[in-house]
């Protein structure tokens, strides 16, 4: 069984009634997050908006949150998490918002409670950076963009 982090969690005004995120399997990775929208949310397609979840968190100190799209959200109707995965810091604490697109050829509306995004927490590890006057050689080197799929 995998372990688990306790995360404080807060509702927030129009939060009230909304689920809180959590996992619909048992090993699912992604927790489900809930738009908090008052009235439907009508995303025209090539249009984005930041929807709102009704809750601010409290993750702990070494981990983050990543929002990421919904699969079935995404093939069936192109609507997917912009930035993805969005990145939630362990010291943000106000309310987590969703940046959806719609990619998809007709409107999408977004209704109250309706699942968005999924969350998953993971563990961070923050690099300190040192200046070097060379680094070290690879073969790769400094190929670009594609360049280890180059056939000869």
């Amino acid at each position: 069984m995998p372990s688990a982090i306790t995360i404080a969690f807060k509702r927030l005004p129009g939060g009230e009634g909304l689920p809180l995120p959590r996992c619909q399997s048992e090993l699912a990775a992604g927790m489900d997050l809930y738009a908090a929208v008052a009235t439907d949310l009508i995303l025209a397609p090539g249009a984005r908006a930041i929807v709102p979840t009704g809750f601010a968190m409290a993750l702990p100190a070494g981990y983050e949150a990543q929002v990421r799209s919904r699969s079935g959200l995404a093939a069936k109707n192109g609507v997917v998490v912009l930035n993805a995965p969005g990145t939630i810091d362990a010291d943000y604490r106000g309310e987590v918002g969703v940046i959806l697109v719609n990619h998809g050829e007709a409107p999408f509306t977004i209704k109250r409670g309706e699942r968005i995004a999924q969350m998953v927490i993971a563990a961070v590890i923050q690099g300190a950076f040192t200046e070097a006057a060379e680094l070290p050689t690879t073969a790769r080197g400094a190929g670009g963009f594609g360049s280890t799929g180059r056939q000869p």
